[in-house]
């Protein structure tokens, strides 16, 4: 029975610590921005920042070479360019540390699809964001903003909407090449467990 109730809790906890931290945001009325990369500001949230800290967060891009910046839930990762989405050895190093973004894929400002794939969740004991930086995604709706740096340039998105697919598939990745600029960002659903896809569809603004 115990090893039951840590099992769950191991699973789940981390997806309850969020929910909790964006309710409370949502309630507080905290905004969080993207500040130049001259600015001295934080690069990370913390939950004190979200019961105690400043209705406007001000949050520094944690990498101008490749990194994400979701305002509306406070993500900020670096991505780590061309790992290979088949095979495990190769992304899940990756995934402890930020998200990744798929081998076959374009980079900002290039026709076609640019797939990033992060954890929905971790373990309780390594929780953190970098380890759970999508399971937030769940959140966006159609007009919410995503900036990705890229190479010390500022790529600006809109959601345009999202989808729940089979964890085995994969054409979102394979027919990259498409005739518009698509970002597509992927997590596992439901969080905590391997068994489907949360997909988000955003375009260039």
């Amino acid at each position: 029975m115990l090893f039951a109730i840590f099992g769950i809790i191991a699973t789940f906890g981390p997806a309850i610590y969020y929910e909790i931290g964006f309710k409370i945001g949502e309630w507080r009325g905290i905004s969080f921005q993207v500040a130049d990369n001259s600015s001295k500001t934080i690069t990370t949230v913390g939950f004190g920042d979200i019961l105690a800290g400043p209705k406007e967060q001000i949050l520094s891009p944690i990498d101008t070479e490749f990194s994400i910046f979701i305002g509306k839930i406070g993500a900020n990762a670096r991505i780590f360019p061309n790992a290979d989405a088949a095979n495990p050895n190769d992304f899940l190093p990756i995934l402890k540390k930020g998200v990744a973004h798929a081998k076959g894929t374009v980079f900002p400002g290039m026709r076609g699809n640019i797939y990033l794939f992060a954890h929905s969740t971790d373990n309780f004991w390594d929780i953190g964001r970098y380890n759970a930086i999508f399971y937030l995604i769940k959140n966006l709706v159609p007009q919410d903003e995503i900036v990705i740096f890229f190479q010390d340039k500022r790529y600006n998105y809109i959601v345009s909407g999202s989808k729940i697919v089979e964890s085995t598939d994969v054409s979102y990745i394979t027919q990259a090449q498409t005739g518009k600029e698509q970002l597509i960002l992927q997590t596992c659903w439901p969080p905590g467990t391997t068994w489907k896809r949360l997909l988000v569809f955003a375009k260039p603004k």
